[in-house]
């Protein structure tokens, strides 16, 4: 029986607080939160076999990003960016159109449930910025950049590390950064797109409607809901529509099709979320799509419903 030692005792102490943001910061980096996790378990057994030579000349938590770090960039050698639909391929005009699947070499973007990045800080400040920072929009954005631009605008703007460290971190010149992360400003600002916050009043009206709408196949609830630029998603589906009208139709379409639903909240990337069921013969469940949806001001601007089941385990459904 291997014995624990003091030192692996204390490695788990001390870096285990850093696992959720480390996460995070995973995901940020590759789009997906199976590759996230899997590279994660790699930092971690990688750290704890060299922990004896750790010395201390930076603080753990900035050894365990330069590892995760240098884990992201090997797997992102290895794959492709990871999409949206409407990252590929312009909206389907008509919402009679036949529906295309994507690729079979296409790697979609995955969602994140909130439990898995989420801490308790005591600043609430602090909880709107990590949920506004994992935005579906924003990571996919953030796929757009090559690596070190990624890490770099990740790094200084989200995680507001002085470009002192960074540059330490990726072993680049304070100039580089600078430069890197100006090239990555100008292709993915960190704005907050009209988001709001799904507390208040107004926003749990919207969802509770879009709710009702889907579960009594009342398409009429949906003009009331969405914004006039609404864009609907449904990987791995590559088709994808835009404008109310023409989303509306085309769900007037396919909610007869589909039948009976039953949605159950959750939320994913800090957005309100729906895991959605259709109910069989005997009122048997069966999992159909788990929706992420953007809400602004105005409405509900984007619902992306990734098809099938395979995320339902994750959200722990």
């Amino acid at each position: 029986m291997t014995e624990t030692t003091t030192d692996d005792q204390d490695f788990g102490r001390l870096s285990e607080p850093f696992r959720r943001e480390l996460l995070a910061y995973c995901y940020r980096m590759l789009g997906s939160i199976d590759d996230a996790e899997e590279v994660v378990q790699d930092v971690y057994l990688d750290a704890w076999r060299a922990y004896d030579r750790f010395e201390g000349r930076s603080s753990l938590r900035t050894w365990l990003y330069r590892i995760a770090t240098r884990a992201c960039f090997k797997a992102l050698e290895s794959s492709r960016r990871r999409p949206l639909p409407a990252d590929l391929a312009a909206p389907e005009t008509s919402p009679d159109a036949g529906l295309v699947s994507g690729a079979r070499e296409v790697s979609w973007l995955q969602p994140i449930p909130d439990f898995l990045f989420t801490v308790a800080p005591s600043d609430p400040a602090t909880v709107v910025v990590q949920r506004q920072t994992m935005r579906l929009a924003l990571v996919g954005a953030l796929q757009q950049l090559p690596p070190r631009q990624r890490a770099v605008l990740i790094l200084r703007d989200v995680l507001e590390w002085r470009t002192s460290e960074v540059a330490d971190l990726l072993e680049m010149t304070t100039a580089a950064v600078n430069s890197a992360l100006q090239r990555a400003r100008a292709q993915v600002p960190l704005s907050q797109d009209g988001l709001t916050e799904s507390s208040e009043p107004r926003q749990r009206a919207l969802l509770d409607r879009y709710v009702t709408a889907f579960e009594t196949a009342d398409v009429d609830q949906l003009v009331a809901v969405l914004t006039e630029d609404a864009r609907w998603e449904m990987p791995p589906i590559a088709t994808w529509f835009e404008g109310r009208d023409t989303v509306i139709a085309f769900l007037a379409r396919q909610m007869p099709i589909i039948g009976p639903a039953e949605l159950v909240a959750t939320a994913a990337n800090g957005q309100p979320a729906f895991a959605v069921y259709t109910r069989g013969p005997g009122g048997i469940r069966h999992p159909h799509a788990v929706h992420v949806l953007t809400l602004t001001a105005g409405g509900v601007s984007r619902i992306v419903a990734f098809h099938g089941s395979a995320l339902f385990p994750l959200f722990g459904l």
